[in-house]
Formats: C-alpha cells, sequence, structure tokens
C-alpha cells in the first residue's frame, strides 16, 4: 500500500487483540534533545492499574489500541473485558469508505479525531450494497440478497452475532434497517421495515415494521398495514423510541404542490397496532432529490439534496434540517464552494453521521466532506486514500462509533 504523498494513513490492524498498528508515513513529533534519559520513571513504577485504565480511556480509540503494544502490562489492560472502557470518552464517529462492486467489501475508515485513514478489515460485511445502521459502538448489517438474514458487530473488536431470520421472507420491494443501542445496559433495538406493492393495485403498498429486542432474542411484528398513493424506501432510523420512516409519493393522491417524500412516525414504546401513520405524517421542508435520516444525540437530522423549483429532480445543492416538535428548523446549506468541490454531485448521496458530526459523500467521488453541528463548521476530510480508477467508478460509504465497551 502507498502513502498519499504528503498525507499520512495507517494499516488497522485486522484483529485489535495481540496485533500492532504498522504506520506509513512519517509522523513528526517534537523532542527535547536536553532529555537525560536517567531521570526518566516510568509509569509502570507509578500508577495502579485503575489509574493507569481511566488515563487510557481518555484517549482516542486508535490511540488506545496502539498504546496496547507499549508493554506487556499495557497490553493486557487494553485488551481485557474491564468495565473502564463503558466510561471511556465519548468518541467521534468513524466514517468507513469503500468502492461499489461485486467484490469484497475492502476500504478505508477516517477517524476524525487524529485525521487519519486507516486501512481497515470491517468484519462481516460481504457486499457493497447491504444495508447498514449504526449506534453507540454497533454497526447492523442486512444482507441485501437475503433479507432475513441480519448481522450486528462491534467493527473494532470484530465481535459479531448473526441473529434469528427476521419475518417477512428474503425479499421485498423495499426494506429499510434501524438500529438503536442504549448507552447503559447495551441491550439493542433492530427495525426493519418492509414495503411490497400489493398485486394488482399499482398504487396501493403493504407496510410492515418487524422489532428485533435483544434481551429477547426475538422478533415480534406489531405493526402491518397498507398505504394508499405512498411506498416505502430504504431510510428509516430510531430517535428518542420512535421509528422515523421516509415514504415516497407514487404519483397519485398528491397535488402538484406538494412534495414527493414524507416522513411518518412509529411510536416503538406504545407500539399501537392499529394506526393511520399517513394522518400524522409530516411533510419535508422542500423539494428533495433524496433525503437521510440520522440520529445525533437523540435529536432527527435530515440531510437532503435540494431540488430545482422548476425541476425537482434535479439536485442545486444540499440542506441540514432539525425536527422540533414535527417542525422542520433549518440547520445549514452547504456553500457553493463545497457543493462545487465534488465536482459533479448525483441526485442521491451518502450521508450519515452520529454525536455532532456529519458525513456527506458523493457516490462519484471518493471526496469526503464534515459538518460539525454545534460549530456550524464545514470541512473537508484529509485527502481519502481510496482511489477513482474509471469514470464511472462509484464509492459509498457509513459511519459508526468506534468503541471497546459494546458487544453483539
Amino acid at each position: 500500500m502507498l502513502a498519499m504523498g504528503s498525507e499520512e494513513w495507517e494499516m488497522y490492524p485486522s484483529s485489535y487483540i495481540g496485533a500492532q498498528v504498522i504506520e506509513y508515513g512519517t509522523i513528526s513529533e517534537d523532542s527535547d534533545d536536553d532529555w537525560n534519559g536517567d531521570m526518566a520513571v516510568s509509569l509502570d513504577a507509578v500508577l495502579p492499574d485503575d489509574i493507569l485504565e481511566k488515563v487510557l480511556s481518555l484517549l482516542p480509540v486508535a490511540s488506545i489500541i496502539r498504546s496496547g503494544s507499549v508493554c506487556k502490562r499495557w497490553h493486557e489492560i487494553v485488551h481485557s473485558q474491564r468495565m473502564t472502557w463503558s466510561k471511556m470518552a465519548p468518541q467521534k464517529p468513524w466514517y468507513f469508505m469503500f468502492t461499489c462492486s461485486e467484490e469484497a467489501v475492502s476500504g478505508f475508515a477516517y477517524d476524525p479525531s487524529l485525521r487519519k485513514w486507516y486501512g481497515f478489515d470491517f468484519p462481516c460485511i460481504e457486499k457493497s450494497n447491504w444495508s447498514t445502521s449504526s449506534s453507540a459502538g454497533l454497526v447492523c448489517l442486512m444482507d441485501s440478497e437475503n433479507r432475513s438474514r441480519i448481522i450486528v458487530c462491534n467493527p473494532i473488536t470484530k465481535d459479531w452475532k448473526r441473529l434469528l431470520d427476521a419475518p417477512g421472507g428474503r425479499s421485498a420491494d423495499y426494506s429499510a434497517l434501524a438500529f438503536s443501542v442504549d448507552r447503559k445496559s447495551h441491550q439493542y433495538t433492530v427495525a426493519v421495515a418492509r414495503s411490497n406493492q400489493v398485486p394488482s393495485e399499482y398504487y396501493q403498498w403493504e407496510f410492515a415494521i418487524h422489532l428485533y429486542e435483544s434481551n429477547t432474542g426475538n422478533w415480534v411484528t406489531p405493526f402491518t398495514g397498507v398505504l394508499l398513493g405512498w411506498r416505502g424506501g430504504d431510510e428509516c432510523v430510531i430517535c428518542d423510541g420512535v421509528l422515523y420512516y421516509l415514504v415516497y409519493s407514487t404519483g397519485v393522491l398528491v397535488n402538484n404542490n406538494e412534495h414527493r417524500h414524507c416522513l411518518v412516525m412509529y411510536d416503538l414504546l406504545a407500539r399501537p397496532n392499529h394506526t393511520n401513520l399517513m394522518s400524522m405524517a409530516i411533510p419535508v421542508p422542500c423539494a428533495l432529490t433524496c433525503g437521510r435520516l440520522m440520529n445525533l444525540s437523540e435529536k432527527l437530522v435530515l440531510v437532503g439534496g435540494i431540488g430545482k423549483q422548476d425541476r425537482p429532480g434535479i439536485i442545486k445543492g444540499i440542506g441540514i434540517w432539525e425536527l422540533h416538535n414535527k417542525e422542520w428548523h433549518e440547520v445549514a446549506r452547504m456553500p457553493h464552494k463545497f457543493f462545487q468541490g465534488f465536482g459533479e454531485f448525483d441526485e442521491v448521496f451518502a450521508s450519515c453521521g452520529a454525536d455532532d458530526l456529519i458525513y456527506i459523500q458523493s457516490y462519484g467521488s471518493p471526496s469526503l466532506l464534515t459538518f460539525e453541528l454545534n460549530q456550524k463548521l464545514w470541512k473537508w476530510s484529509v485527502k481519502s486514500p481510496v482511489m477513482k480508477r474509471f469514470p464511472l467508478q462509484l464509492f459509498t460509504g457509513f459511519s459508526f462509533e468506534p468503541r471497546l465497551d459494546t458487544v453483539s
């Protein structure tokens, strides 16, 4: 593997247990030539285990793993299953980028804290078109060819588990995946929303929600219904105990002035069996070419491609909105210089995030743009080592929080 000019990237270990980070590129650090080695005091001789663990838990995950190669004692602490890691500092989400192809998935993970890319061996994912959803250190994966096959994994520790097959069969016209982990108990919920066209009824679409709870290990189907004039899609998210699902107009029962996307909600705590989802639907803030939903610290955020006034299917920019009391409030619009920086931007694109960080990527480019919600700051990532080798090559990715304490 080659270093990207002056930029730095590293090879992340295929398994963090017992492995070392192999560095590519030079890391320059200031040093004191007058340092007297005789005056050095080993941390091993001063700090007890519990204090050392607390110190390490304040570091970024990559630094914690690297510290495991310092000595035997540090290695044992880093790779132990101690409760210390549950108190580790919040981690900014990494972004895993890879190419869209029929080949096995391999790519690079971007660490925004250290602004580095890592060659990353992501566990379990076999095809680039698998559905993904992440929460609190775990990633949920759904097989694109067998929609009942669901896997939950921790990308850092490589721990993974295949769940019981989801109900609804191997295929559906449209399927969406959402995932939520409780940070205290580490119990998780998986939601699969399926939409199928009613036979011989083009404007009617069956809609079902299937839920998996890790504490029971079973699937339930709390809701089934029929959408009239609307169909499901592949975009949904769990936020503050509610499943939000983006639906699409089929072109009937909708005025020309209305938008072709709409947001429906389902309360995962109350779990009503019979409810009219469309009666409580929330229109999107403007005509969108596509929409991406994400949970940022239990706030529902929508990143959408803004369509032109006269041609709503043609993208003219990207906006970010936050939902408050069932109303959208605009957070930011991508400055034109960043929009142009992607080159040719497609009507659909990849976007995801966690905490206060949003990633945006064009499918036709390995360029990666970040937006910090709290600071309203746009910033390009360090140049990606993923290379565009031919004009029609496509790229995609998703984010996850790197953690050592969550297990599948």
